[in-house]
């Protein structure tokens, strides 16, 4: 039997954990499942208030909770004057972050200096924003440069027909505008630390959704914003209690004693324009640009409901049979996709479908 010490706790956990979605009616959310009065879960919330993780707005008419910053940090570099990403993270941002525990602060730490040196280096603006929270659940950090636009630099750069392709090749991996510093890992490796990471500029919007099962694990989005703005918006989100590494991260993806970028998993959808199905050889062309820079290629079909025959046929019989060393595997196909797959492949296809 659960102890009211222990049932209280979790109710609490619970009021944390779901309070952002639910900042108007978590009283009645957390009343209906825990089978308590609303009473009850006033009383919960009252001694997170004093313990000032939770915070009230409004009237009790209109009330709302949000978590409460524990720490916050919020500062507008020039990007005129010289910056060191290392030496910003030491001095500005490791102390708002206290005492996470060394993992997550290793992410935290990769992830800023990573995203820090792109505005540095690569945004041509004159100005970044800094914003860090902690609250009691999550670390977010937020980095704003308002320079030309990640998306439509690699447009430029490589030629691509608009900013939408730039995404997919930038959710591909090993995409750099500067191969000569960069080996273009960062915002891959980045986007796989984090619970969830942003990239926003001009009018594209990349997110990913780090997942828990290998289904979930590549779940890339990539949503036309409708409110474009200036330079480039990266947000990223980790739980304060997260257990992940940066060296699973990275061994998920590398191999070798050199721990190469060998392996990668790319968001078939995001080849697709619109409502519009994967049918053509150019499409598939597209999805297999650099591709030949790894030797495992995972394509995710999650969100795709169909392909043609011309599309799995250049991808699965005519690319795999001039790279005979690269594996190629389809992740979450529908039964219509992987009977294409197996149509273009025929024996191959049980060691191509996942």
């Amino acid at each position: 039997m659960v102890s009211a010490e222990k049932r209280g706790a979790d109710i609490r956990q619970f009021i944390l954990e779901h309070v952002t979605a639910h900042p108007v009616d978590i009283v009645t959310f957390t009343a209906e499942l825990f089978g308590i009065s609303r009473q009850g879960v006033h009383r919960h919330i009252q001694r997170l208030v004093r313990e000032q993780v939770l915070q009230m707005h409004g009237t009790t008419r209109n009330r709302r909770y949000t978590l409460r910053p524990l720490a916050k940090f919020t500062h507008i570099y020039s990007l005129k004057t010289p910056l060191e990403e290392d030496r910003l993270w030491r001095e500005d941002i490791r102390p708002v972050l206290g005492d996470l525990p060394a993992n997550v602060l290793t992410i935290c730490q990769h992830g800023f200096t990573e995203m820090m040196n792109n505005a540095i280096e690569h945004s041509a603006g004159t100005q970044v924003f800094v914003s860090v929270e902690k609250t009691a659940l999550v670390t977010a950090m937020t980095i704003h440069d308002d320079g030309q636009g990640i998306f439509k630099k690699i447009q430029r750069e490589l030629g691509l027909y608009n900013e939408h392709d730039a995404v997919l090749e930038l959710a591909k991996g090993k995409l750099t505008t500067d191969p000569a510093r960069h080996s273009g890992e960062g915002i891959f490796f980045t986007s796989r630390m984090f619970d969830s990471f942003v990239v926003t500029s001009g009018t594209v919007m990349l997110s990913h959704t780090e997942g828990a099962d290998e289904e979930q694990m590549f779940d890339d989005l990539v949503f036309d914003n409708d409110t474009p703005g200036d330079g480039t918006w990266v947000i990223m989100h980790i739980a304060n209690t997260a257990s992940r590494t940066t060296k699973e991260v990275f061994d998920r993806f590398t191999s070798g004693d050199d721990y190469g970028f060998t392996k990668t998993a790319i968001p078939v959808r995001l080849a697709k324009y619109g409502d519009e199905q994967l049918i053509s050889r150019s499409q598939a062309k597209r999805l297999l640009a650099r591709i030949d820079r790894f030797k495992v290629v995972i394509f995710q079909f999650d969100k795709v409901d169909m392909i043609g025959q011309a599309f799995a046929d250049e991808v699965f019989r005519v690319f795999a049979q001039e790279h005979p060393d690269i594996q190629l595997v389809a992740w979450g196909a529908t039964p219509a996709v992987a009977q294409m797959i197996r149509r273009v492949t025929g024996d191959r296809a049980d060691a191509i479908l996942g």
